[in-house]
């Protein structure tokens, strides 16, 4: 049997909304718990990376359930000396299919390490890399984000025909983001598969940045946060009231969100 797209076959626990279709918010109790813990102001290290790694293997399952090529396939078991004619039939992830994680440095280390590890258990290793980019969000006088630097990369070949998979817990603006992508699509030998975006919060901005800049580009998100929305909009379904929606302050960071991901990870408050 041929490989299909597992996506086609097995429907997520996702919240209704209005975005466009490439944009999967998830209805994960476990999931919003998780983000839940590790928002709150008392939450720090090392209870911090913890959470985030549960919360990333859980975002690693979603992703790989409604991404990932598999094919029905008749398998032999420890019972199959006895019972030769009864065979496993059960689903099996295509282990050659190509993947690249890239860790979009400094928040993007941990979730990106996290994803290349498990896959590493579930594909071939040859079919497998990690990339690393650094970036930095730029600010004015105010300390509101003004644009994103790529400062350096270690990019180690080419994407055709890979999954390019963008694990990043917070997802504000989207410039960074749309930076990294286009860097790869201008820079970077072959054609993606899928770029496929992986956070655990999202902001209504984000969203109208990357489905505007990168249609292509799948989102997840494990919650949604647009706490300056006006209440008509909070009223309605995601999406439906998008331009009465808003999720970040005037220095650019979530509301109700969790402060500053990339320096909670890291312990490094600069």
């Amino acid at each position: 049997m041929p490989f299909n797209a597992l996506s086609k076959g097995m429907a997520l626990s996702q919240i209704d909304h209005h975005y466009p279709e490439q944009v999967v918010l998830l209805d994960d109790p476990y999931l919003s718990h998780l983000s839940a813990r590790l928002s709150s102001a008392e939450c720090r290290q090392p209870q911090f990376n913890q959470l985030v790694q549960r919360a990333f293997q859980q975002l690693f399952v979603h992703v790989m359930n409604g991404e990932w090529p598999h094919s029905q396939q008749s398998l032999k078991t420890r019972m199959t000396e006895f019972h030769d004619d009864l065979r496993l039939q059960a689903k099996v992830f295509d282990g050659q299919q190509k993947a690249v994680c890239v860790d979009v440095a400094r928040a993007g280390m941990v979730p990106s390490q996290l994803f290349f590890d498990e896959l590493n258990q579930l594909i071939s290793p040859e079919c497998l890399r990690q990339d690393h980019i650094f970036a930095s969000r730029m600010t004015d006088a105010k300390g509101a984000v003004t644009h994103t630097a790529l400062n350096s990369s270690k990019i180690g070949g080419d994407v055709d025909n890979a999954l390019v998979i963008i694990p990043d817990p917070m997802a504000a603006t989207g410039s960074s983001l749309s930076e990294v992508i286009q860097f790869y699509k201008d820079n970077v030998e072959g054609t993606a598969k899928r770029f496929i975006a992986v956070h655990l919060i999202v902001t209504p901005e984000y969203i109208k940045k990357m489905t505007n800049t990168h249609p292509d580009v799948k989102i997840y998100g494990a919650r949604l946060d647009r706490g300056f929305s006006t209440p008509k909009a909070l009223a309605c379904p995601p999406g439906e009231v998008w331009d009465e929606e808003r999720g970040l302050n005037d220095n650019q960071y979530i509301v109700p969100g969790a402060g500053g991901v990339g320096e909670l990870i890291n312990n490094s408050f600069v």
